[in-house]
């Protein structure tokens, strides 16, 4: 299988892409989406949101990391993506997918897929903006309350120009609730030429095996499971490599135990730690790894314990020393 890393505004940025690219297991990350409001963005934009383009477009474990860019303006959109072009990304995604009220209010994100037409022209814009060679891709959801335009959505992205396109399995209108409808997904690969890539909901190795047969497709984007579980695309990877009678077992055994243990992970939560104080404002720092260390409590039972003694922490200092003082 091929195992995206998915863009997640606030939460999957350039410091936790770099810790989840060393486990290891990624095959390409998308970047958070910059947004695109009617002007030409200066360089130093792109390069705060992908500080990556400084190191050819990789992250320094060396997986390509695709910029995305979210916008309703056809024109602003294609000289964003020229210039971003110039600056040497692994490639352009472009964000039909983002449910954010604020977001959708100004005619962007998941607001677009009740105007196919837009989305064609947005596609076609970027694509002829920028060489040939550059991938142009795109991420969508099902629909905006529903998915009964989905696939006229798609094919506008195919239409346009883009290379491949991400299908989160839920409408705008679902948010993040739970369930994925993987299934609604395969409709959409059979009548694609473009690869398809499946998003949404997959949290374990069982996840990841169901939501590729339902949908069809070889290729997944991993979100907040992966946040969750820092080793889980090695997981899967390892689920793949099993014979098909084995496979279910495989994938309960890979599943009952992380495959990056929590010594290990403290490891990778330090260099985290460290990368966090160096680039990120202060009021930012010790939020951040709270917010790493919730979700990490629905994988591993020592977060909850790191959690309540991080979680009334705010000095860096204290934090520092807390770190220092894990096993």
């Amino acid at each position: 299988m091929t195992l995206l890393l998915a863009p997640m505004e606030g939460l999957l940025d350039f410091v936790l892409r770099d810790v989840l690219t060393r486990v290891g297991g990624v095959d390409r990350c998308v970047g958070e989406f910059i947004r695109v409001t009617g002007s030409l963005l200066p360089d130093r934009v792109f390069y705060r949101y992908l500080p990556e383009l400084r190191h050819g477009g990789k992250t320094l474990a060396g997986v390509p990391v695709r910029a995305q860019l979210l916008g309703s303006d056809p024109v602003s959109m294609a000289e964003n993506a020229a210039r971003l072009a110039q600056l040497g990304p692994e490639g352009l995604d472009l964000n039909f997918g983002c449910p954010a009220r604020t977001v959708n209010r100004h005619g962007g994100g998941a607001s677009l897929l009740r105007e196919p037409e837009r989305i064609a022209s947005l596609v076609t814009a970027v694509r002829r903006a920028v060489p040939a060679h550059l991938p142009v891709s795109a991420k969508m959801r099902l629909g905006y309350d529903d998915p009964s335009r989905a696939l006229e959505c798609a094919q506008a992205m195919q239409d346009g120009g883009a290379c491949e396109i991400v299908v989160h399995a839920r409408t705008k209108t679902d948010g993040y609730r739970p369930p994925a409808y993987w299934e609604l997904i395969a409709p959409l690969r059979q009548a694609l030429r473009v690869p398809v890539v499946a998003n949404g909901e997959i949290w374990n190795v069982q996840d990841a095996l169901r939501c590729r047969a339902a949908s069809g497709c070889q290729a997944l984007m991993l979100g907040r499971g992966m946040v969750a579980d820092p080793g889980l695309a090695l997981a899967i990877r390892s689920a793949d490599q099993a014979e098909p009678a084995a496979l279910a077992d495989a994938a309960a055994r890979l599943d009952a135990t992380p495959q990056l243990p929590w010594p290990e992970l403290l490891v990778q939560m330090t260099r985290f730690w460290q990368m966090v104080c160096q680039d990120l404002e202060p009021g930012q720092r010790a939020g951040r790894l709270k917010q790493w260390l919730n979700l990490l409590r629905r994988r591993y039972p020592q977060a909850q314990q790191a959690f309540d003694e991080v979680r009334v922490l705010t000095d860096q200092r204290a934090i520092s020393a807390w770190l220092a003082r894990q096993p």
